[in-house]
């Protein structure tokens, strides 16, 4: 290769590394919608595929045709959630004058028996005020939420009429031999499914099993905890306890002691069991994930690309571990002549 063709070819990938990272860093706002509208694709694929190749439909009335599914089934049920969320965290109000007498109390005990003063009345009224930050916090998210939806549509439709053509074009250029690209893909697919239907299949039965023990214990507003019980159980190791701890802590303090104690029973017992019982079940089911690169996986999705990290955080690490997995196979375990 001449000195004018390797100035070619690494000025090419220069210019396609540049523009991609400028192009990669204008687009995050939009990475939810783009992530989501891949993980809805890869579970509606074999649907636009039946319709276009078997029954013959038109591309785009196919794809019109699913994603009137989409919106029906996910994203109207995820939007009404989030603003049932939203608004009644909005108008929710603790009673202040009896935590901070109950606490003071408390911290009255402590610092006679032991001298330390653990807590005053101005840190607990900077850590009450924190609620309604984060009910604030809520209503910015809004707006993204909307932004997301609106650009998932849009790339789902057209990553579904342009189904075929796409996959092939992707399928050229992975940078493996045939063997390692079907494995590869396959291992996404597998990933991509497991997580997009084992997670909120989970979410929603320990929801419903959260939701039950707060109504039998008085827990307030049991539904809307329910619903950040189902949000909850996507976080690693410490899940629906951020639920239901608080709310038990709550209770305690102010003097529903009965209940309290009853449900930190019922959590203990009930919901973290089936936390631990159905997320590996779903798991072993669906793929072969290591509970370590799901936990790990969702930490790190998490905080590269907010909630649809939750799905790709441990396709990200399972990709590099098949990846390394390949190039020890096919260079390092060769035997040397």
């Amino acid at each position: 290769m001449s000195i004018k063709e390797q100035y070619w070819r690494f000025s090419l990938i220069a210019i396609i590394i540049g523009l991609g990272v400028v192009l990669f860093t204008q687009i995050t706002p939009f990475l939810g919608g783009i992530l989501g509208a891949f993980t809805i694709y890869v579970l509606v694929r074999k649907q636009m595929i039946f319709l276009t190749e078997k029954k013959k439909m038109r591309p785009s009335m196919a794809a019109l045709l699913l994603l009137g599914e989409t919106t029906l089934f996910v994203l109207i049920p995820l939007s009404l959630a989030a603003w049932l969320i939203i608004s009644k965290l909005q108008h929710f109000s603790l009673d202040t004058t009896i935590i901070l007498n109950t606490a003071q109390h408390l911290a009255d005990i402590i610092q006679e028996k032991t001298g330390y003063n653990v807590l005053d009345k101005e840190n607990l009224l900077n850590a009450v005020a924190i609620l309604p930050k984060i009910g604030q916090s809520l209503v910015g998210s809004i707006s993204d939420l909307s932004i997301n939806l609106v650009a998932l549509i849009f790339v789902l439709y057209f990553m579904l009429i342009s189904c075929r053509q796409m996959e092939s074009w992707f399928y050229t250029i992975l940078p493996f031999s045939q063997r390692n690209k079907d494995r590869v893909l396959k291992e996404v697919y597998l990933l991509v499914k497991s997580n997009a239907i084992g997670i909120p299949l989970l979410a929603v039965i320990q929801g419903v099993v959260a939701l039950v023990g707060y109504l039998l214990f008085s827990v307030p507003q049991p539904l809307v905890f329910g619903l950040l019980t189902c949000i909850a159980t996507v976080i690693p190791i410490v899940g629906t306890a951020l639920v239901w701890f608080p709310l038990c802590v709550y209770m305690t303090i102010t003097g529903d002691w009965i209940n309290a104690i009853g449900l930190g029973i019922y959590a203990l017992l009930v919901i973290s069991n089936i936390d631990n019982l159905i997320r590996f079940m779903l798991q072993k089911q669906m793929a072969d994930t290591h509970p370590l690169i799901t936990i790990f996986g969702v930490i790190i999705g998490l905080s590269l690309f907010g909630f649809m990290g939750i799905i790709f955080g441990p396709i990200l690490i399972s990709v590099f571990l098949l990846c390394v997995n390949i190039f020890k196979e096919q260079y390092l375990d060769k035997k040397l002549p």
